[in-house]
């Protein structure tokens, strides 16, 4: 891996192409290295990973929504759309859209933390629908989706958007692009100028993810995902981007992250912020490998309640009465305690009435169901009668999180052996005992009690799916996306999962 600076350079310097990450990233993706073993084998884990989550949310209502929307997109020979027959092909930008959002739904795919937050796996609707649309083979949607993984989690590791309040999907984007790039075997600059357009269409801010959070939580990674779509398709017809749009005078960096201050201290001139970014990229020649690094949910949840989760579980055990308890204080890391901990300051995560969204987003709700039922069910522990629960309601409100120094420390730690995204929690009970555990990374984690292989991704699919597809479909789908390396050029579409007829709701009406 190779560290490069980005930062912002004045419009005079005539900053050259190749020393702009846009054009480095497009150099990443024509690279020819073969794609490593272990990185192909845990590419079909997650296509087997993303299938399950989206089977599992197959009906419900954005889902349902998007897939109508889709709908209105027929094409002959385009992207499958997940439900739907595998005859049905629609556009591949909407096939990712429709798709994108089926996986995305239910919180519960991949997901890589570092400087900023992302779900790599939201690269594969998009690359997909591209792949199945062009006719490619397994081994050329390998390739692909390694790069948009590749690229997606260095950008994460990188460059922070969280504390700009700007959306994840700005890295998502890009990255889609450039996977796309791959998979087409498109010249650099094509790709160069794919890259910039993505980022460039895709900035969005984190509203989606605060307050009362809605289903657009679920959309805006389908969306970045069509964005990436439409962004390659202009410029494979010759079309140009906004350039250099990482570094330039008016660029994302300039004026939305880290990059300059409008005036000097006497309102004189502008004034560039000498801060820049190290983004690690692969070398040419090396393999990529930066999906071996993410990892996926067992729970429907924000990925920072699933060690918390975990550890409910295991601290439940020793207590006999959960009316005795006085509060509970969660000390986790910054980011837990700030975006879905009390440090949120949003009085919706302790509203029994809030939306699904805004409850897989509250870690207070989270921990005392948890606590109180010792499991965690994608559908029943979000339910409204659940939520409303007395004695749940009770408890929640008397959890509270803070930030503590040491788990912010492991929650950026570069060193992978102490590297958590958990906490320490304190139960306090009514007679003054306390009880005290502490877990840093979920049991499904690489470095977890259980960690997640072939057979616990293929576990998942057939439980999420149980009862909603037929076992020849399940049996099918899993014999095909298991052979994705010798799958020939126009056999793609076998990486689809269909429902038995009459199984899919109908969409409300609209435009499309």
């Amino acid at each position: 891996m190779q560290l490069h600076p980005v930062k912002v350079h004045p419009s005079k310097a005539l900053l050259k192409r190749e020393d702009q990450l846009a054009w480095k990233i497009a150099g990443v993706a024509t690279d020819k290295a073969a794609v490593p073993k272990d990185t192909a084998e845990m590419i079909i884990n997650r296509i087997i990973d993303n299938a399950s989550v989206a089977i599992a949310a197959i009906n419900r209502r954005p889902v349902v929504s998007a897939r109508g929307m889709a709908l209105g997109h027929a094409k002959k020979g385009g992207g499958t759309v997940f439900g739907m027959p595998a005859s049905f092909r629609a556009s591949p930008e909407w096939a990712a859209w429709a798709n994108g959002t089926a996986v995305r739904e239910l919180d519960m795919h991949d997901t890589f933390l570092a400087a900023d937050y992302s779900h790599p796996g939201d690269n594969i609707p998009p690359i997909l629908a591209v792949a199945q649309t062009m006719e490619r083979s397994g081994k050329d949607l390998l390739r692909g989706l390694a790069t948009g993984y590749e690229i997606h989690i260095n950008l994460v590791r990188a460059i922070c958007l969280h504390e700009h309040r700007v959306d994840h999907i700005a890295h998502l984007c890009p990255a889609s692009a450039a996977g796309i790039g791959t998979l087409l075997g498109l010249k650099q600059e094509v790709i160069f100028q794919s890259v910039q357009q993505a980022l460039h269409t895709s900035i969005s801010f984190r509203q989606s993810r605060k307050g009362e959070i809605s289903s657009w939580k679920a959309y805006a990674p389908a969306h970045a995902g069509k964005l990436a779509v439409e962004a390659v398709d202009r410029c494979m017809r010759g079309e140009g981007a906004p350039s250099p749009i990482y570094e330039g005078e008016d660029s994302v960096i300039a004026w939305v992250l880290s990059g300059r201050t409008q005036a000097d201290s006497k309102g004189r001139k502008t004034v560039y912020d000498p801060t820049y970014y190290q983004v690690p990229l692969p070398e040419a020649g090396e393999g990529k490998r930066a999906i071996l690094d993410s990892y996926t949910k067992e729970h429907s949840a924000e990925y920072q309640s699933q060690a918390l989760i975990d550890l409910a579980f295991r601290m439940r055990e020793s207590i006999k009465d959960f009316d005795a308890i006085e509060k509970i204080m969660i000390h986790t890391s910054h980011h837990t305690h700030y975006v879905i901990g009390t440090g949120a300051q949003d009085p919706q995560k302790m509203d029994p009435k809030a939306s699904r969204e805004t409850l897989d987003h509250s870690i207070m709700y989270i921990f005392a169901v948890a606590l109180q039922d010792g499991r965690w069910h994608h559908v029943d522990s979000y339910a409204p009668k659940r939520a409303g629960r007395r004695d749940t309601v009770a408890l929640w409100h008397k959890i509270e999180t803070c930030e503590a120094p040491e788990w912010t420390e492991r929650y950026h730690s570069r060193d992978p052996e102490t590297l958590a995204f958990g906490g320490r929690v304190e139960i306090t009970m009514k007679d003054g005992t306390k009880l005290v555990d502490e877990l840093g990374v979920a049991n499904a984690h690489p470095r977890g009690a259980r960690p997640f292989a072939r057979e616990q991704y293929i576990h998942k699919f057939q439980t999420l799916t149980d009862g909603i597809i037929s076992a020849r479909e399940s049996n099918r789908f899993l014999e095909v996306v298991q052979s994705l390396a010798s799958l020939k050029a126009g056999e793609l579409g076998g990486l689809h999962v269909a429902l038995p007829k009459g199984a899919l709701l109908d969409a409300k009406p609209g435009i499309f």
